[in-house]
């Protein structure tokens, strides 16, 4: 598939701008706690690029030049750099998410943390991949026994009583609750087995386009807080939860008593 070709082509090529930057960038601020960073635009130019060069009459969204709608036919769903404030302090779980997208169905997704070496893919009904091994989600059956994954939106200071009290309550039900600080890898991680469970609020549909195939793909369920199914639109990533399907309907029963 020359989608996935050249999507692994953007990962690799981005990567190298990541890494070759990292430790070495500073930063803006686009809002109190929204950072960006010249890897965030040099990575965003070179995808924009390679893509534009191979598939020139596709649609191209992403994080930096985001105009509010994402298109229904041949899509392109770029986050040059997912993680920013992780990426802008050194710390090093942060990378490239890159969805390509046909008639609203993702087909093909990757994500790559160069700073850790690891490459997420994804081609629809192929199965999910960590450095071309095969990884499928775990067979934690109960939230008592999960390990979980959050993000906080970047309302998180106005908005933090309410935010902490969905932390709160699963902190108190799991075995622990992580915060990674990189919704695409978050989802990756899920898709790894590494954590059973991952919900947050407020996501863009960059931050959760790859990691969404990429989960799916490794048998995880996503949906929304209500239990309906994400489709390509510009609600993806709104409300997300995302689980190894065993723990999906007692997380969402948790969720919908505290909303």
């Amino acid at each position: 598939m020359k989608e996935t070709e050249t999507l692994l082509k953007v990962l690799q090529e981005c990567g190298e701008i990541l890494s070759s930057k990292f430790n070495k960038t500073s930063y803006k601020l686009k809002g109190r706690a929204n950072l960006v960073t010249e890897a965030d635009i040099a990575s965003q130019q070179k995808a924009i690029g390679i893509i534009s060069k191979c598939f020139p009459n596709d649609s191209i969204i992403a994080e930096e030049n985001f105009s509010g709608t994402v298109p229904s036919g041949r899509a392109w769903i770029i986050d040059p750099l997912d993680g920013t404030t992780n990426y802008a302090h050194g710390f090093p779980i942060a990378g490239i998410s890159v969805a390509f997208a046909k008639e609203g169905k993702t087909l093909s997704a990757g994500v790559f943390n160069p700073m850790g070496n690891e490459l997420f893919s994804a081609e629809k009904g192929k199965g999910a991949f960590l450095n071309n091994e095969k990884i499928h989600v775990s067979k934690t059956q109960s939230v008592e026994n999960a390990l979980l994954v959050t993000g906080f939106p970047y309302d998180r200071a106005e908005k933090a009583d309410y935010y902490l009290k969905f932390f709160k309550e699963f902190m108190k039900k799991s075995h622990d609750v992580r915060r990674l600080g990189a919704a695409s890898l978050d989802m990756c991680w899920l898709a790894a087995g590494r954590t059973d469970g991952y919900w947050e609020f407020n996501l863009k549909p960059w931050d959760v386009a790859a990691g969404w195939l990429i989960a799916e793909e490794a048998g995880g369920k996503i949906s929304d807080f209500s239990g309906t199914p994400w489709k390509i639109d510009d609600s993806i990533g709104q409300q997300t939860l995302a689980t190894n399907g065993l723990i999906h309907e007692e997380m969402l029963e948790i969720i919908k008593q505290l909303i």
